[in-house]
């Protein structure tokens, strides 16, 4: 898991982190954005790929920001982190909150829900969700990414 902080941010070449964001939609929102600017900045994407990537986050900022504290009496963190290695080139991002897993589950009544963890796996090459009593980290990897 990555240590929860307080509020920070960083974004260079190989790593982009935002850390003790408040759990929410606001701040799922602007951690997509950041990412998505730093993707454009750094790396040498197709448009089709860098959407890929920007989604697959999302759906894991969206789950933290959405299920993690549902049972919680106060709104908790959530952080992101990506970390690029130039030898591999592999992109690894990890999405954290220190809240309680939910099963997912299917809804009759909505089939556009609970497609957040299938989307993850299949925009990323490789998709893990660690759960503990500490929280969940979703992992997503993706390999051949470029920089410029």
């Amino acid at each position: 898991m990555i240590d929860s902080m307080s509020l920070a941010e960083v974004a260079e070449a190989e790593r982009f982190e935002r850390t003790g964001m408040e759990a929410g939609p606001r701040a799922a929102s602007l951690a997509r954005e950041a990412f998505a600017d730093w993707l454009e900045r750094y790396f040498d994407l197709d448009p089709i790929r860098s959407a890929d990537l920007v989604l697959a986050v999302n759906e894991a900022l969206a789950n933290a920001a959405e299920f993690a504290y549902l049972r919680a009496e106060h709104p908790g963190t959530m952080d992101v982190r990506a970390d690029y290695d130039a030898d591999s080139k592999r992109l690894v991002v990890r999405v954290c909150d220190h809240g309680a897993w939910r099963t997912p589950v299917s809804n009759a009544n909505n089939p556009a829900r609970g497609r957040g963890i299938p989307l993850m796996r299949a925009l990323s090459d490789r998709a893990d969700i660690e759960i503990s009593s500490g929280g969940t980290q979703v992992s997503l990897a993706w390999h051949a990414v470029t920089q410029r």
